[in-house]
């Protein structure tokens, strides 16, 4: 908008311009026409009524000696009369007491005059920031014989055009000034009005999310287009919403899917060897027997321990399945993780605290159960591997707390670094893989963060961040 208003102010200025030029070159034209038109008459009138001398070339400068000087006056011309050889006769400029030397015609001016249908000729000429207008035709005595040569020249005085035009663009100017003012401000609203609809669409899109509820977008005023794009938002969000709860649906049938599979599996393993056992006893248990005592002991002591084993499996899956309760307690972090490592007798195990104390607000058996399950898999990924070597350090960085675990065990290759966090993912040949994937659980719920670098056949670092409050 703007710039078509800009550019239209500057296309009528051109044509204003333009315009107003070409009427003042018709204007002079018309009016020097018209003046010479008089002029001639008048000369003629002169010529047929002067009967004091001859009409001839000689006596034109005394037929006209003073009446040049009226008819000049008159029509606001100069008037020069020439022989017709370009000699000048007689010539308005000046007064009758004061003779203005003149120059003759050019030979071109004599040429182009005979050789012309009409026999007159016009010249346009510049001097001194004036513009002139002359034209040259013929002087006829009253038998239509060529007697001399007339030139009439009027002065093309434009000032008062030229200052009628400089206050006609100082207005238009004005007025444009004031529509291109007026244009910016519509614009402005007028885009803020359409920008403010699409702003707030905008906003809304960003804060779509498939986890939450979606607010729907209404808006009072808006254009039928804007209302279209938010008929549209609003139906996609109606169907994100079904969408969501179907996907929520099915993530939960999945989950419980895959959880069932796997307490099913897990469950299994003990089964079988009780299984066995129990077959095994029916066929050879004899109550006569001397050591019948010792064998019903045995038996039962192979039974609770399978049934232990499931036991310890429901209370994995009951710990995974539950988000961790915090209890924040005031605690000293160096002594807590030395007595999670007092269970631990191996002397490739060092503890290497870099603080004498530190103390942070944690739950003091959860944080037990981070360092054991940390310590516990480097030690199991340090199997069949010569110089095990197995360090936990504590440090302070800020406001947080470090705990890094290294071993020097076989490393995690690059095909399994991304499924380390994952339920039942696991590289060892037993365990149901719930250990990392809960302790993560329990960092992030204190908004930690837990991480790892590994190279095979080199080692693994684990390192955990704990805020102190």
């Amino acid at each position: 908008m703007i710039l078509l208003v800009l550019l239209a102010s500057v296309l009528i200025l051109g044509v204003t311009v333009y315009q107003y030029d070409e009427q003042t070159k018709d204007y002079n034209i018309q009016r020097f026409e018209r003046k010479e038109a008089i002029t001639k008459e008048t000369i003629e009138l002169e010529l047929k009524n002067k009967t004091q001398y001859p009409v001839n070339t000689i006596n034109l400068p005394l037929i006209f000696q003073d009446r040049i000087y009226e008819i000049s006056a008159i029509n606001k011309l100069n008037i020069s009369l020439y022989d017709l050889e370009g000699k000048l006769l007689k010539t308005s400029l000046g007064n009758a007491f004061e003779r203005i030397e003149k120059k003759p015609l050019s030979q071109d001016i004599i040429s182009k005059l005979a050789q012309n249908s009409n026999h007159r000729i016009l010249k346009t000429s510049h001097e001194d920031d004036m513009g002139f207008q002359s034209s040259y035709s013929y002087i006829n005595d009253p038998k239509f014989k060529r007697i001399g040569i007339l030139e009439v020249q009027f002065t093309q005085d434009n000032s008062e055009i030229e200052d009628e035009l400089k206050e006609f663009i100082t207005r238009l100017s004005l007025v444009y000034i004031l529509m291109f003012l007026i244009a910016i401000a519509l614009a402005y609203f007028l885009s803020s009005y359409i920008t403010r609809s699409i702003k707030t669409i905008s906003d809304k899109i960003q804060q779509t999310k498939l986890n939450k509820r979606n607010e729907k977008i209404i808006l009072n005023a808006a254009s039928s287009e804007i209302e279209v794009l938010v008929d549209a938002y609003n139906s996609m969000i109606d169907e994100l919403a079904e969408s969501a709860v179907k996907l929520a649906k099915s993530e939960r049938e999945q989950a419980w899917r895959e959880m069932a599979k796997q307490v099913a599996h897990e469950i299994k393993n003990p089964l079988t060897p009780m299984r066995l056992t129990v077959q095994s006893f029916e066929r050879k248990f004899n109550p006569t027997e001397e050591n019948a005592k010792e064998k019903l002991a045995e038996y039962s002591q192979t039974l609770i321990q399978q049934i232990d084993v499931m036991s310890s499996i429901a209370s994995a899956f009951s710990d995974f399945a539950k988000m961790p309760s915090q209890k924040r307690e005031k605690i000293e972090v160096i002594g807590v993780v030395k007595m999670a490592l007092d269970i631990f007798n191996e002397e490739y195990i060092e503890y290497l605290p870099l603080e004498k104390e530190l103390f942070a607000y944690l739950d003091k058996t959860q944080l037990i159960r981070i360092v054991t399950n940390l310590v516990k898999n480097a030690d199991q990924a340090s199997e069949n591997c010569t110089n095990k070597r197995i360090e936990v350090k504590v440090s302070s960085e800020g406001n947080n707390i470090k705990i890094t675990v290294s071993d020097s065990g076989k490393g995690i290759s690059e095909e399994v670094k991304q499924l380390i966090f994952e339920p039942k993912f696991t590289t060892k040949s037993s365990g149901m893989g719930l250990g990392l994937p809960m302790i993560k659980n329990i960092i992030e719920a204190y908004d930690g963060s837990i991480s790892f670098t590994s190279e095979e056949e080199i080692g693994t670092v684990f390192t955990v961040i704990l805020p102190k409050t």
